[in-house]
Formats: structure tokens, C-alpha cells, sequence
């Protein structure tokens, strides 16, 4: 770091980092990156690490911002590999910077913090969300970004959306970008909008473990009760799986929702599709996940409960395009952080 202030505030930035970890309702599994501008370097958190490790685990990597923000300008596809701009010297274990590296040397804020808040997903995914934001926002200065693939096409999006004075962004099926020139500011600026974008989720009956324990196979109950939730409440089982809501959805558990017909168990859900997915929603009993389902498909599984929840059950949603959801299936920097994510939980 270039002074004693800058190490105070990345140490600042690691503790509230850690905490937005540790809340599922702001971000999930390998979601969600934080960012401290120190002179005319970038420390962001590293591609597939977690926020909740910030304190244990070295997870910030340093990059040159100025040739970043060039390749950005100039549309160069350098930009999409964050990597190239990683400073070597300061960066020993050779970690990755995450992929939306880009969108946080965009804001000319020092601190900037991406969460995928669920409340604010809730409202991202929303055919009038923007509409609802704008009620719920006041005269806070933010923007709406249109769904971008993370990485270049977003850094692209956002770059047309900024304009002086904007330190809050909500990203289209995507999540919340707030920034501020401290670590404690960000945090507080954090925390108002989240309590204004607040939600009250539907509430739901217990899962039926019993009868999911009948069903189970080889696959096993979720690491979170809450996961449940979706496959117990008909709205949002509606939405489930009507498609893919967000990317990290599509990354962690494939492209939108597998929803057991009456009568079956995972044997005849996986005959019927000539595959085994992820997760099974039990309409009416809960959630099973395959066997072999890492810590970030629960997670995700989870977040899919608290997203819907909060959805209103008459609004209209915009669901991820299939091609929006085979450019993320098919990405190299979101293969290689389900790579790092299968390794941390094998």
C-alpha cells in the first residue's frame, strides 16, 4: 500500500468485507467484491474467493488501473481478463482479480462495494423495478444499468449511465453498487439504501423432510432450512421456474429451476430429463440438492428462496435471454471460478 492511511482503510475494507460475507441476504458464495483505490492502484477481491474470508485468507489483489480503464474505453476485450492488469510484484500467489474488476475502476469513488442484496434483486429483476427504485430512493444520486454480461459489456453499460455525483448503482437481474471515499462511508451509504429497498418476504410452512428424505436417492437436504422456501410457496415457485433470474443463479446451479412433476422422485426426475441437476424443488415438501453440490450451489439454492419472496406476485420479470444464459454457461471467467469453488469445497 502507498501510505499508512491507504493500510488502514484496506484493513477497514477487509473487516466490512468480511461482515457483508457473512449475511446471506447481501451476498452469497463467491459473490460480491469490495474495492479500495490507493493512488493508481486497485485492490479488489480475488475471482472465486469469498467476502466472508476476508480476515482469514488474503483474498485483495492489486491492478493497474490506468491501462485497465484505457483497454475499458477503448472497448479493448483485454478489459474482460482482469488478470493481464494484475501487478505481479504485489500480487505472490498470482490470484485473479474478480471479473467485474472494470466496473470499480469505473467509479471515481475511493471505496466501492457490489453486493447481491436480495432485497434489491428483488426489485433488479422487476419489469418495473426501475420505477419502484426511484419511488423508494429519493434524492440519493444513483443510476439504473440495464442486464450486461458481467466484465466488459457491463463496465460499457455503466460507463454510459455515470454522470457526476453518482455514488449508488442498481444493476439490472444483477445486484447493488454503492461507493464512497471511505471504507465507513461506503458502509453507511450501504445500509440506508438496503433499508430503503427493503422487501417483507412471503412467509411459507415448514418443509416436509420426511417426504423429502423418501425422495431423496442419492441427493441430499440444502445446508440452509431457508432453501426451502421457493418449492413452498406458489409464486415463487412460478417464478423459479419460469427461467434464470440473475447470472450467479445460472454459474452455481444451471440455467433456471427443476420443478418435480406429481408423483416423482429424483430417480424419475433425472430418467425424465437424461440428467441429474443440481437442485430438484418438491412442490408443497422443499429442496433436495445432487450429492456432490458445492457450498456455492447452496448458497445459491438459498438465495433463490430469499430473491422470490420478496418478488411482488403480480409484477411482470425479465428473465435472463438463452443466450444471455449460454454466454455465462460457456464463460472462461466464470470456469474458472466454479474451478476455484469445486476445489474450496471438495
Amino acid at each position: 500500500m502507498a501510505t499508512q492511511a491507504d493500510a488502514q482503510e484496506l484493513a477497514a475494507l477487509r473487516a466490512l468485507s468480511a461482515s457483508i460475507g457473512l449475511n446471506p441476504h447481501m451476498t452469497q458464495a463467491a459473490g460480491g467484491n469490495t474495492s479500495l483505490k490507493a493512488g493508481d492502484t486497485l485492490w479488489i477481491k480475488a475471482s472465486g474467493t469469498w467476502l466472508k474470508d476476508a480476515l482469514s485468507d488474503d483474498i485483495m489483489v492489486p491492478v493497474a488501473m490506468a491501462p485497465l480503464l484505457k483497454a475499458v474505453e477503448q472497448r479493448d476485450p483485454a478489459a474482460d481478463k482482469p488478470q493481464a492488469f494484475a501487478i505481479e510484484d504485489l500480487n505472490p500467489r498470482g490470484l485473479r482479480p474478480s471479473i467485474e474488476t472494470t466496473v470499480h475502476a469505473l467509479m471515481p469513488q475511493r471505496v466501492v462495494l457490489h453486493v447481491h442484496c436480495v432485497d434489491t434483486i428483488s426489485l433488479a429483476v422487476q419489469a418495473d423495478g426501475e420505477a419502484e427504485v426511484a419511488r423508494r430512493l429519493g434524492d440519493i444520486e444513483w443510476a439504473w444499468v440495464p442486464y450486461f454480461r458481467p466484465g466488459l459489456p457491463l463496465a460499457r453499460g455503466i460507463a454510459e449511465k455515470l454522470r457526476p455525483g453518482v455514488d449508488v448503482l442498481i444493476l439490472g437481474n444483477h445486484g447493488l453498487v454503492v461507493a464512497a471515499e471511505t471504507v465507513a462511508a461506503a458502509e453507511a451509504l450501504l445500509h440506508r439504501v438496503r433499508s430503503l429497498l427493503a422487501r417483507q418476504p412471503r412467509t411459507t410452512a415448514a418443509p416436509d423432510i420426511a417426504a423429502l428424505t423418501a425422495l431423496a436417492g442419492d441427493y441430499r437436504l440444502p445446508a440452509d432450512v431457508e432453501a426451502h422456501a421457493v418449492a413452498l410457496d406458489a409464486e415463487s415457485l412460478d417464478m423459479a421456474e419460469a427461467g434464470s433470474l440473475y447470472p450467479d443463479h445460472v454459474i452455481f446451479l444451471g440455467q433456471g429451476s427443476v420443478v418435480a412433476k406429481p408423483g416423482e422422485d429424483v430417480a424419475g426426475v433425472i430418467a425424465r430429463l437424461g440428467a441429474a441437476p443440481v437442485a430438484i424443488l418438491f412442490p408443497r415438501a422443499g429442496v433436495l440438492m445432487r450429492g456432490d453440490a458445492s457450498a456455492g450451489a447452496d448458497a445459491m439454492q438459498r438465495c433463490l428462496s430469499d430473491v422470490t419472496a420478496r418478488v411482488d406476485g403480480e409484477a411482470r420479470l425479465n428473465y435472463l435471454t438463452a443466450a444471455e444464459n449460454d454466454e455465462l454457461v460457456n464463460w472462461d471467467a466464470e470456469q474458472y471460478r466454479q474451478k476455484l469453488n469445486a476445489a474450496s469445497t471438495a
